[in-house]
């Protein structure tokens, strides 16, 4: 047997293993930033449970996605972002879609979410067909995390002006707006969701739009209204993405920084895999946690 062919049977191997993990098949995060250690990556999916993820790639940290892919291709993939304002990274993101990039994001930029230059990396990656994963957050208690792609609350015209565009909405505001009574500076709103609100009526009204559970504001969304959210996933069943977002180095809580005194010194993404078997059915969870990524969004 030849190398090649070894690996390949090993990478096979895993994601097989993975199968009849305890969240009952494979898990996709869609979600994950790369850790500077040395298999800290690795070891947080292999913690969490999880046969592959998404490293949301900041241009700077490129190579070490790169070098995690090419270690582990059965297990990663990844997107590039960049502050597209900024000379030189419209050019540079596009050179990442040529060198394996599979979409754009995690883009958390100070800006308004239809500004000029989101505006051509939207036309971008409708172009490349490649989706765009978004952090809309208006306010934040901790000085410079506020004002991320601000403006969500218009966001229905970017959505009708790039409809061959794939969007993935992720964060504090995206997350809160499941409910009519979002307060900008209110980052976990807490309490029953009121409904109406536009993440809920965009999901279902633009086919465009997708949404990414991660992080903090993810699980709230979920935890803060039960009831709510069973009828949210089950609606949403084929636009809704799992991600972890998570700051933990083993998928068990380790060095956790959640902000959710709910998620202290726990593993985001693991609460949230948890959450999501409590919510829905086994076809439902499937579709979140493994189909809708690896097959709708070509990952």
């Amino acid at each position: 047997m030849n190398r090649r062919i070894f690996i390949g049977a090993g990478a096979s191997a895993a994601l097989t293993a993975q199968t009849g993990s305890e969240w009952g098949g494979p898990v996709i995060d869609i979600h994950l930033h790369p850790r500077r250690g040395g298999g800290e990556s690795t070891a947080h999916v292999d913690g969490m449970g999880a046969a592959r993820a998404v490293l949301l790639t900041n241009l700077r940290d490129a190579e070490r996605a790169k070098a995690e892919v090419a270690a582990h291709p059965a297990r990663f993939a990844w997107f590039a972002a960049a502050d597209p304002s900024m000379p030189g990274n419209f050019d540079a993101l596009q050179k990442a879609l040529d060198s394996g990039a599979k979409g754009i994001g995690e883009m958390k930029s100070h800006t308004e979410a239809d500004a000029k230059d989101m505006r051509r990396v939207y036309d971008m990656c409708a172009e490349r067909k490649v989706p765009v994963l978004i952090h809309f957050q208006e306010t934040s208690k901790f000085t410079g995390e506020e004002g991320w792609n601000t403006g969500f609350a218009k966001f229905d015209k970017v959505l009708k002006a790039h409809k061959k565009t794939t969007f993935i909405g992720h964060a504090n505001f995206f997350w809160a707006s499941i409910s009519t009574d979002v307060a900008r500076e209110s980052e976990y709103p807490s309490g029953p969701v009121k409904k109406g609100g536009l993440t809920d009526r965009w999901l279902a009204d633009y086919p465009n739009l997708w949404g990414d559970l991660s992080a903090n504001s993810g699980n709230n969304a979920l935890s803060r209204d039960k009831a709510f959210a069973r009828g949210f996933l089950a609606r949403h069943q084929n636009k809704l993405l799992f991600g972890s977002d998570c700051s933990c180095r083993d998928g068990h809580g380790t060095g956790s920084g959640a902000l959710l005194p709910s998620l202290k010194n726990k593993c985001v993404g693991r609460e949230t895999l948890a959450l999501l078997k409590e919510l829905t059915t086994p076809d439902v969870f499937r579709k979140i946690t493994w189909t809708n990524a690896t097959r709708s969004l070509q990952l």
